[in-house]
């Protein structure tokens, strides 16, 4: 009788096995867990790279109203867009020569990228965090 039952479990067991070979992705297709960035409201980080006049926003409903009012913010024309994010906190950090932005969950390490990507003597410029939710 047990050499009945393994004859019967054989050809479920080659079934599942070929299906697992024929689809060797298929627990890749599982949805990935949420992060912070991923919701939330949207914020954003404008900045005029020679007179480093900035403009932030923070808690919009969408990326590009967070951005126009960054822009409205730092009031000057040629003031650009320099982070955009969603969730969490975004920095921006410089010197005479040059500006580096980075975003982060909070803002202490939103700043500390911006200044580590910046280099010597940067000094943050701006921050802005958004809620999570």
């Amino acid at each position: 009788m047990e050499m009945r039952v393994i004859a019967m479990l054989r050809p479920i067991a080659a079934l599942l096995l070929a299906a697992a070979l024929a689809n060797p992705g298929a627990p890749a297709q599982a949805k990935e867990p949420k992060t912070s960035h991923s919701k939330g409201a949207h914020g954003a980080i404008a900045v005029n790279r020679e007179s480093k006049a900035v403009g932030y926003a923070y808690d919009f409903k969408t990326a590009q109203d967070a951005k126009r009012e960054a822009l409205r913010e730092c009031g000057e024309k040629k003031c650009e867009v320099v982070a955009s994010f969603r969730g969490g906190c975004a920095a921006v950090a410089g010197n005479a020569r040059q500006l580096a932005s980075s975003t982060g969950v909070t803002r202490d390490e939103a700043e500390t990228k911006a200044t580590r990507k910046c280099g010597r003597d940067c000094a943050v410029l701006a921050w802005a965090c958004a809620k999570d939710k």
